[in-house]
């Protein structure tokens, strides 16, 4: 399986929470998933062509080919790769779905950041 590079925010207790719940989830062990912690990276991202801002409130993920994903097409892409969360990724991609899910998405992170004083 080709390999990703999943950008996270190691200093969010949900993030890391997500990342477990993914990994519990894989039907079998592999290291096709490397899992970056962005937490005091900004030199690092931005020599993966990240900013270092959209990466503290999106999800960022770089596929084989080097194509960096955001949001929630960065969650469909990771998820797809997971059996029991392909259908969950399916419906995050559906036209009218993904605008709405994507405010959603935004507001909660900017308010998370905003109520740790990280904005």
């Amino acid at each position: 399986m080709a390999r990703l590079k999943v950008y996270y925010d190691g200093a969010c207790p949900r993030c890391v929470a997500d990342r477990r719940r993914y990994e519990r989830l894989r039907t079998h062990s592999d290291d096709s998933v490397e899992w970056v912690d962005i937490s005091g990276k900004e030199e690092q991202l931005r020599a993966a062509g990240i900013d270092p801002y959209l990466a503290l409130t999106e999800l960022h993920v770089e596929d084989a080919q080097g194509r960096i994903h955001r949001e929630l097409d960065a969650y469909i892409l990771l998820m797809s790769r997971t059996p029991a969360l392909r259908t969950l990724a399916w419906l995050l991609g559906l036209p009218g779905l993904k605008p709405m899910l994507s405010w959603c998405y935004r507001h909660w992170v900017l308010r998370r950041l905003r109520r740790e004083g990280r904005l």
